[in-house]
């Protein structure tokens, strides 16, 4: 997950009002963000590049895929250590919500049959995923662990950010098809439409400074919003 933000207004940011704003962003955020992610796995059609990894690891030890996802996010989150990173409330709450909220969604949700059910529903999960994202990275608490892990190596190597984050994905994408991760369709629509539904959400969801204008949570490319979880 990934954040692009200008210099916020610490005083706006520090009252109740907005302060209890970015905590209702935040939590709801990483809530849907985790029901998406179950609405892309019901619909049987291809997943978002982490959770082709995390289906693949789950399908191979037994766990749950929220289980997996929480137990990955804080393997990752240990790889911030030599990378000098400092995580956030939003990188710990990353970890600890989006598990949960996922896999409480896979209880809920059936699995879906025939083209006409899961077309429909993998795009809910695709627009679903781009409004939790919107939320989450507007509430400006800090990227999730996998975004920490992509700018700490670019810190590092000095490579570029697209370089680090495409090798990163595209390893994470082959291991989990070759553990049996569902990879088809969604992935490839997701991939190109989060980055235009990111950086519109995040302008929808931007929070009002103390001046009643909007503090500035995105500019320039929509690559540069994609949250990942």
């Amino acid at each position: 997950m990934s954040t692009t933000s200008g210099t916020p207004d610490r005083d706006s940011d520090a009252t109740p009002r907005h302060l209890t704003r970015r905590l209702l962003q935040l939590y709801s955020g990483l809530t849907l963000y985790g029901v998406s992610s179950a609405l892309l796995v019901r619909s049987g059609l291809g997943l978002e590049p982490w959770n082709v990894l995390h289906q693949g690891l789950a399908e191979l030890t037994g766990l749950t895929m929220g289980v997996v996802l929480t137990i990955v996010g804080a393997a990752v989150l240990l790889l911030w250590i030599p990378l000098r990173q400092k995580p956030g409330l939003g990188t710990v709450s990353n970890v600890l919500v989006i598990g949960v909220a996922m896999d409480g969604a896979l209880w809920l949700l059936p699995d879906a049959h025939g083209l006409p059910v899961q077309i429909p529903l993998m795009i809910a999960g695709i627009v679903l995923n781009g409004v939790a994202t919107g939320l989450y990275i507007a509430a400006r608490f800090g990227p999730g662990p996998r975004d920490g892990l992509m700018t700490g190596l670019h810190r590092l190597t000095g490579r570029s950010i697209r370089l680090i984050r495409t090798t990163i994905e595209v390893a994470v994408v082959l291991t989990g098809f070759l553990l049996d991760g569902s990879l088809g369709a969604g992935t490839v629509l997701y991939a190109l439409a989060i980055g235009p539904l990111a950086q519109f959400f995040l302008r929808v969801f931007a929070i009002p400074g103390q001046g009643g204008g909007s503090t500035v949570v995105a500019s320039g490319k929509p690559r540069q919003a994609i949250l990942r979880r």
